[in-house]
Protein backbone atom coordinates (compact mmCIF):
# COMPACT_ATOMS: atom_id res chain seq x y z
CA UNK A 1 0.00 0.00 0.00
CA UNK A 2 1.01 3.47 -1.24
CA UNK A 3 1.12 6.03 1.37
CA UNK A 4 0.62 9.55 -0.27
CA UNK A 5 1.52 12.80 2.29
CA UNK A 6 -0.77 15.55 1.01
CA UNK A 7 -0.32 19.28 0.40
CA UNK A 8 -3.26 21.50 0.09
CA UNK A 9 -2.54 24.61 -2.29
CA UNK A 10 -4.08 27.85 -1.80
CA UNK A 11 -2.60 30.94 -2.89
CA UNK A 12 0.68 28.90 -3.22
CA UNK A 13 0.60 28.08 -0.22
CA UNK A 14 0.41 24.64 1.88
CA UNK A 15 -3.15 24.81 3.76
CA UNK A 16 -5.47 22.36 4.75
CA UNK A 17 -9.16 22.61 4.78
CA UNK A 18 -11.74 21.24 7.32
CA UNK A 19 -14.53 19.12 6.27
CA UNK A 20 -13.62 21.11 2.45
CA UNK A 21 -14.67 24.40 4.39
CA UNK A 22 -12.78 27.26 2.74
CA UNK A 23 -13.60 29.09 5.50
CA UNK A 24 -11.78 26.96 7.91
CA UNK A 25 -8.73 26.64 6.16
CA UNK A 26 -5.11 25.96 8.38
CA UNK A 27 -2.06 27.46 6.86
CA UNK A 28 1.17 25.42 7.67
CA UNK A 29 4.00 25.84 5.41
CA UNK A 30 4.37 28.64 2.90
CA UNK A 31 6.57 27.12 0.61
CA UNK A 32 4.96 23.80 -0.79
CA UNK A 33 8.49 22.76 -2.31
CA UNK A 34 10.15 22.93 0.83
CA UNK A 35 7.46 20.35 2.25
CA UNK A 36 7.71 18.38 -0.33
CA UNK A 37 11.10 17.50 -0.12
CA UNK A 38 10.81 16.94 3.91
CA UNK A 39 8.19 14.31 2.53
CA UNK A 40 11.01 12.56 0.18
CA UNK A 41 13.46 12.84 2.53
CA UNK A 42 10.95 10.69 5.23
CA UNK A 43 10.64 8.44 2.35
CA UNK A 44 7.80 8.99 0.33
CA UNK A 45 7.53 7.94 -2.68
CA UNK A 46 4.51 9.83 -4.32
CA UNK A 47 2.91 13.22 -3.01
CA UNK A 48 -0.77 13.58 -3.42
CA UNK A 49 -1.19 17.43 -4.86
CA UNK A 50 -4.64 19.73 -4.62
CA UNK A 51 -4.97 22.65 -5.98
CA UNK A 52 -7.86 23.98 -4.09
CA UNK A 53 -7.80 27.20 -6.09
CA UNK A 54 -7.75 25.31 -9.13
CA UNK A 55 -10.96 23.42 -7.82
CA UNK A 56 -12.93 26.33 -7.53
CA UNK A 57 -12.11 28.41 -10.51
CA UNK A 58 -12.20 25.49 -12.87
CA UNK A 59 -8.92 25.11 -14.03
CA UNK A 60 -5.28 24.55 -12.36
CA UNK A 61 -3.84 27.77 -10.90
CA UNK A 62 -0.81 26.90 -9.26
CA UNK A 63 1.48 25.32 -12.01
CA UNK A 64 4.47 27.05 -11.15
CA UNK A 65 4.61 25.40 -7.71
CA UNK A 66 3.26 22.23 -9.49
CA UNK A 67 6.13 22.32 -12.08
CA UNK A 68 8.57 22.72 -8.72
CA UNK A 69 7.42 20.02 -6.89
CA UNK A 70 6.96 17.87 -9.73
CA UNK A 71 10.92 18.54 -10.59
CA UNK A 72 11.72 16.47 -7.52
CA UNK A 73 12.11 13.43 -6.10
CA UNK A 74 8.35 12.20 -5.69
CA UNK A 75 5.91 11.46 -8.18
CA UNK A 76 2.66 13.82 -8.24
CA UNK A 77 -0.91 13.27 -8.22
CA UNK A 78 -2.52 16.09 -8.93
CA UNK A 79 -5.90 17.36 -8.65
CA UNK A 80 -7.54 20.73 -8.78
CA UNK A 81 -9.69 22.40 -11.41
CA UNK A 82 -8.73 19.73 -14.19
CA UNK A 83 -12.03 19.62 -16.66
CA UNK A 84 -10.83 19.75 -19.90
CA UNK A 85 -8.00 18.27 -22.39
CA UNK A 86 -5.35 21.28 -22.26
CA UNK A 87 -5.02 20.72 -18.45
CA UNK A 88 -4.30 16.98 -18.94
CA UNK A 89 -1.93 17.60 -21.36
CA UNK A 90 -0.37 20.78 -19.48
CA UNK A 91 0.41 18.58 -16.10
CA UNK A 92 1.89 15.59 -17.93
CA UNK A 93 3.94 17.59 -19.65
CA UNK A 94 4.88 19.57 -16.14
CA UNK A 95 5.62 16.35 -14.96
CA UNK A 96 2.96 15.23 -12.99
CA UNK A 97 2.82 10.84 -12.49
CA UNK A 98 -1.36 10.75 -12.49
CA UNK A 99 -4.15 13.28 -12.75
CA UNK A 100 -7.50 13.15 -10.50
CA UNK A 101 -10.54 14.11 -12.28
CA UNK A 102 -13.69 14.42 -10.36
CA UNK A 103 -16.60 17.39 -11.41
CA UNK A 104 -16.27 17.04 -14.67
CA UNK A 105 -15.68 13.21 -14.82
CA UNK A 106 -19.09 13.10 -13.08
CA UNK A 107 -21.13 15.72 -15.11
CA UNK A 108 -19.72 14.59 -18.31
CA UNK A 109 -18.63 10.76 -17.71
CA UNK A 110 -18.24 10.10 -21.86
CA UNK A 111 -15.82 12.93 -22.30
CA UNK A 112 -14.13 11.00 -19.48
CA UNK A 113 -14.24 7.83 -20.74
CA UNK A 114 -12.92 9.52 -24.03
CA UNK A 115 -10.16 10.82 -21.80
CA UNK A 116 -9.44 7.66 -20.21
CA UNK A 117 -9.20 5.48 -23.28
CA UNK A 118 -6.58 8.55 -24.63
CA UNK A 119 -4.63 8.18 -21.65
CA UNK A 120 -4.94 5.44 -20.56
CA UNK A 121 -3.58 4.72 -16.33
CA UNK A 122 -2.75 8.34 -16.44
CA UNK A 123 -6.09 9.31 -14.96
CA UNK A 124 -7.49 8.51 -11.40
CA UNK A 125 -11.22 9.18 -10.94
CA UNK A 126 -11.90 11.67 -7.89
CA UNK A 127 -14.84 10.45 -5.61
CA UNK A 128 -15.83 12.71 -2.81
CA UNK A 129 -18.74 12.01 -0.90
CA UNK A 130 -21.14 13.32 1.79
CA UNK A 131 -22.44 9.87 2.90
CA UNK A 132 -23.16 7.94 0.00
CA UNK A 133 -23.60 10.81 -2.54
CA UNK A 134 -21.53 12.66 -4.43
CA UNK A 135 -20.33 16.20 -4.55
CA UNK A 136 -18.22 17.91 -6.92
CA UNK A 137 -16.91 21.46 -7.83
CA UNK A 138 -14.35 20.90 -4.93
CA UNK A 139 -17.38 20.08 -2.60
CA UNK A 140 -19.10 22.83 -3.13
CA UNK A 141 -21.97 21.05 -4.83
CA UNK A 142 -23.91 17.65 -3.98
CA UNK A 143 -25.50 15.78 -6.26
CA UNK A 144 -27.98 12.92 -5.93
CA UNK A 145 -25.37 10.42 -7.52
CA UNK A 146 -24.45 6.57 -5.68
CA UNK A 147 -20.63 6.84 -4.66
CA UNK A 148 -20.95 2.86 -5.54
CA UNK A 149 -23.03 2.87 -8.52
CA UNK A 150 -20.92 5.34 -10.03
CA UNK A 151 -17.59 3.93 -9.30
CA UNK A 152 -18.66 0.68 -10.16
CA UNK A 153 -19.06 2.32 -13.85
CA UNK A 154 -15.84 3.94 -13.99
CA UNK A 155 -13.99 1.08 -13.17
CA UNK A 156 -14.23 -0.64 -16.41
CA UNK A 157 -12.78 2.45 -17.95
CA UNK A 158 -8.54 1.84 -18.17
CA UNK A 159 -7.92 4.09 -15.28
CA UNK A 160 -5.43 3.90 -12.94
CA UNK A 161 -7.67 4.09 -9.56
CA UNK A 162 -10.42 5.55 -8.08
CA UNK A 163 -9.38 8.07 -5.16
CA UNK A 164 -12.63 8.12 -2.51
CA UNK A 165 -12.42 10.95 0.15
CA UNK A 166 -15.29 11.29 2.71
CA UNK A 167 -15.96 15.06 3.28
CA UNK A 168 -17.12 14.68 6.56
CA UNK A 169 -13.77 12.93 7.82
CA UNK A 170 -11.10 15.09 5.60
CA UNK A 171 -9.37 17.51 8.03
CA UNK A 172 -11.36 16.39 11.18
CA UNK A 173 -8.59 13.85 12.60
CA UNK A 174 -11.41 11.74 13.58
CA UNK A 175 -10.49 8.57 11.65
CA UNK A 176 -11.05 7.29 7.86
CA UNK A 177 -14.53 5.87 7.28
CA UNK A 178 -13.81 2.10 7.13
CA UNK A 179 -16.85 0.27 6.66
CA UNK A 180 -17.90 2.77 3.39
CA UNK A 181 -13.97 2.52 2.16
CA UNK A 182 -14.20 -1.59 2.32
CA UNK A 183 -17.40 -1.61 0.96
CA UNK A 184 -16.21 0.32 -2.19
CA UNK A 185 -13.23 -2.01 -3.04
CA UNK A 186 -14.89 -5.02 -2.48
CA UNK A 187 -17.15 -3.19 -5.18
CA UNK A 188 -15.18 -2.24 -7.77
CA UNK A 189 -12.30 -3.75 -10.14
CA UNK A 190 -10.24 -0.71 -9.99
CA UNK A 191 -7.37 -0.24 -7.25
CA UNK A 192 -8.60 2.61 -4.39
CA UNK A 193 -7.06 5.15 -2.89
CA UNK A 194 -8.65 6.16 0.36
CA UNK A 195 -8.71 9.83 1.71
CA UNK A 196 -9.66 11.99 4.43
CA UNK A 197 -9.32 11.49 8.06
CA UNK A 198 -6.56 9.18 8.60
CA UNK A 199 -5.35 10.38 12.33
CA UNK A 200 -2.76 7.43 13.28
CA UNK A 201 -0.96 4.23 12.63
CA UNK A 202 -3.78 1.98 13.72
CA UNK A 203 -5.66 3.80 10.70
CA UNK A 204 -3.12 3.24 7.91
CA UNK A 205 -3.43 -0.95 9.17
CA UNK A 206 -6.58 -0.95 8.95
CA UNK A 207 -6.87 0.80 5.82
CA UNK A 208 -4.42 -1.98 4.48
CA UNK A 209 -6.61 -4.31 5.93
CA UNK A 210 -9.64 -3.12 3.84
CA UNK A 211 -7.73 -3.79 0.35
CA UNK A 212 -6.88 -0.42 -0.69
CA UNK A 213 -4.19 0.41 -2.52
CA UNK A 214 -3.07 3.87 -0.86
CA UNK A 215 -3.59 6.16 1.52
CA UNK A 216 -3.79 10.16 1.80
CA UNK A 217 -2.82 11.54 4.88
CA UNK A 218 -3.07 15.55 4.95
CA UNK A 219 -3.34 17.31 8.52
CA UNK A 220 -2.42 14.21 11.18
CA UNK A 221 1.07 14.34 9.34
CA UNK A 222 0.99 18.65 9.83
CA UNK A 223 -0.40 18.27 13.75
CA UNK A 224 2.27 15.40 14.63
CA UNK A 225 -0.65 12.54 15.58
CA UNK A 226 1.20 10.49 13.04
CA UNK A 227 4.79 10.40 11.32
CA UNK A 228 5.14 10.02 7.70
CA UNK A 229 8.18 7.09 8.81
CA UNK A 230 5.46 5.37 10.65
CA UNK A 231 2.90 5.57 8.32
CA UNK A 232 4.80 4.13 5.92
CA UNK A 233 5.97 1.04 8.14
CA UNK A 234 2.70 0.24 9.20
CA UNK A 235 1.76 0.39 5.28
CA UNK A 236 4.48 -2.13 4.88
CA UNK A 237 6.40 -0.94 2.43
CA UNK A 238 8.91 2.36 1.46
CA UNK A 239 6.44 4.46 0.39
Amino acid sequence: MDVLPAIDLIDGKCVRLVQGDYEKKITYKDDPSDQAKDFAKAGAKWIHLIDLDGAKQGKPVNLKTVKKIAKGRLNVEFGGGVRNEDSIKILLDAGVSRIIIGTRAIREFDWFTQMAEKYPDKLVLGLDARGDKIATHGWLENTDLELIEFARKASALPINSIIYTDISKDGTLEGPNLERTSNLVKSVDSSVIAAGGVTCVDDITKLGEAGVAGAVIGRALYEGTITLKGAIEAAGNKG
